[in-house]
């Protein structure tokens, strides 16, 4: 059996798309999926499966919320073992303690044409990116709440993408070891 992450993207934001976690848990189950585990009321869900294939089992989640809860929210899946690299390349290893400055996109497949010149253009003085196979990483160290950089991600990479901080990200990575 394989572990795997599901980021669903806009959950439970500023009183729109709400989904329970009980709710998705169900959604899971009804695919097939037990024991998944929730992380937060944000759409973080780690769970066990006969193995990873992230496309289809986002398909398939999302399509399994749509029917449990008339919302179809972006999903991106994700191995454990691309979640533990995407901690361990970390190319801002001094923002860890800050959780609120460094932030993860995970993105739903390795960006063909990302036009990282327009991304450098839109970034502050304080901010650096780094995109890596599947990840994009964001250091902002005063916050992304007016980055226009963040705000500009998916558009600039085009990929459905899903921004997590860094406290998130080792939260949900330690609750799927424990599935493990």
């Amino acid at each position: 059996m394989a572990t795997a992450i599901a980021f669903l993207r806009g959950i439970n934001v500023g009183g729109k798309m709400k989904l329970p976690m009980k709710d998705l848990v169900e959604s899971l189950e009804g695919i097939g999926i037990r024991g998944a585990v929730t992380c937060l009321q944000s759409g973080n869900v780690a769970f066990r499966c006969s193995k990873v294939q992230s496309a289809e089992l986002a398909r398939r989640i999302s399509s399994a919320v749509m029917s449990h809860n008339n919302i179809q929210p972006q999903i991106v899946v994700a191995s454990i073992q691309e979640v533990e690299h995407a901690v361990a390349f970390n190319p801002y290893p001094d923002a860890r303690h800050d959780h609120k400055s460094l932030h993860l996109w995970f993105l739903a497949e390795v960006p063909e044409n990302p036009d990282l010149d327009a991304l450098e253009k839109l970034k502050s003085g304080s901010e650096q990116f780094t995109l890596h196979r599947k990840i994009f990483y964001l250091y902002a160290p005063d916050g992304i709440g007016q980055s226009r950089l963040a705000s500009n991600v998916e558009k600039h990479l085009g990929v459905t993408a899903t921004a997590r901080n860094w406290r998130t990200v080792t939260k949900i990575l330690q609750m799927a070891w424990d599935l493990v």
